[in-house]
Order: C-alpha cells, then sequence, then structure tokens
C-alpha cells in the first residue's frame, strides 16, 4: 500500500509563477543597469567631443606652422615675438584661436624657436594644443 504525502507538501496551482517581492528586485537590478549604461553613453559622448575638438585644433596649430617652415628663418622676427591672433580670426573656426611666438637665437645662436598654441573652449574650461619647431640659419 502507497503512502500519501501529506497536503501540505502537495503543489497547487497557488506555487507558480512570481511574487511582488521578486519582480521588484528584479526591476531594480535591471534599472541600476540601464541607469549604468546611460551614464557610460554620455562619458563617450563627451570624450568624442573633446577628441573631434582637439584634433581640429591640432590640424589648426600645423596647418599655421607649415605657413612659418614655408617662411624659414629669414622670413620669422628677428626679436623675441608673440603674435596673437585676434579670437575667431580663424576662417570658419570661430571657437578655436592660434597664438605664435617666435624666440630668437634659441636654443643656439642663429636659431629661432616658434610655438605655435591652439586654443578652444569647452563647456568647463579652456583647452590647447602646443607646437614647437626650431629654425636654423
Amino acid at each position: 500500500m502507497k503512502r500519501q504525502k501529506p497536503k501540505r507538501y502537495i503543489q497547487t496551482d497557488k506555487d507558480n509563477g512570481f511574487t511582488l517581492l521578486e519582480v521588484l528586485i528584479a526591476i531594480l537590478i535591471l534599472s541600476v543597469g540601464l541607469l549604468g549604461m546611460a551614464s557610460l553613453t554620455v562619458a563617450i559622448i563627451k570624450g568624442n567631443k573633446l577628441s573631434n575638438d582637439m584634433t581640429t585644433a591640432t590640424t589648426l596649430a600645423q596647418d599655421k606652422m607649415e605657413d612659418i617652415r614655408r617662411l624659414g628663418y629669414s622670413g620669422m622676427p628677428t626679436v623675441d615675438d608673440t603674435d596673437p591672433e585676434a579670437y575667431g580670426s580663424i576662417e570658419d573656426y570661430a571657437n578655436y584661436r592660434r597664438d605664435t611666438e617666435t624666440d630668437v637665437d634659441s636654443p643656439a645662436a642663429d636659431m629661432k624657436t616658434v610655438t605655435v598654441t591652439a586654443y578652444w573652449q569647452s563647456a568647463v574650461k579652456e583647452h590647447s594644443v602646443e607646437l614647437k619647431t626650431i629654425l636654423a640659419q
């Protein structure tokens, strides 16, 4: 003769599915993960913007540096000089500006050190990229 299980061990339809607590915990875990992904997306977008601005500033500084190399040693000022271009004077790049600085007899006699610095303003602070070259006679 088979023994029957007591009624308290018999599974009923009430035991199927999820409880409210399990659903709330699952929603909490999902929302924490989604918020993390959203903040990561914002950080990636800001990083891409900074990289784009830095690339633009570097290209503008390189463009000015090529003009300086084309002029050569004799085309640069004969005294120490700083030539700040007016803000927004770079055509099609109103958010950028460049400064050109010439140091005569640096690092040695008959040499000029030329520094081109490109600046741009972000939402937080001003950034810059600096390029240097030495021209010899």
